[in-house]
């Protein structure tokens, strides 16, 4: 059974930093892309940021240049470092596993992210 289980989550002013992770269990990590995708209320989930299986990222316009994923394969772990947060990336995180043959998906449970003042 896979599982996947974010933690990081929080309270933070504007203007600081977070670090989110993901662990996965129950599953072969390498030949899945991972990825971060977000909710706001209200709002819809958006892709936040991807890392394939070769260690190619592409984030969304919004965070570029301000969050950061990586990956490490022996540790089956995926980060999010996220810097000069706004109050506007106020949202629950998703972490996600895509296999590499894109039939099987999966996620986790969500962390919170507020960020205020």
């Amino acid at each position: 059974q896979v599982l996947l289980v974010e933690s990081g989550g929080g309270l933070v002013q504007p203007g600081g930093s977070l670090r989110l992770s993901c662990a996965a269990f129950g599953m072969v990590f390498s030949i899945h892309t991972m990825a971060w995708y977000r909710q706001a209320p209200g709002k819809e989930r958006e892709l936040v940021a991807r890392i394939l299986t070769d260690g190619a990222t592409t984030y969304t316009d919004s965070v570029k240049g301000r969050f950061t994923i990586s990956r490490d394969n022996g540790k089956k772990l995926v980060y999010l470092q996220m810097n000069s947060l706004k109050p506007e990336d106020t949202a629950v995180y998703y972490c996600n596993a895509l296999h590499f043959s894109g039939k099987n998906d999966y996620w986790g449970q969500g962390t919170q992210v507020t960020v205020s003042s």
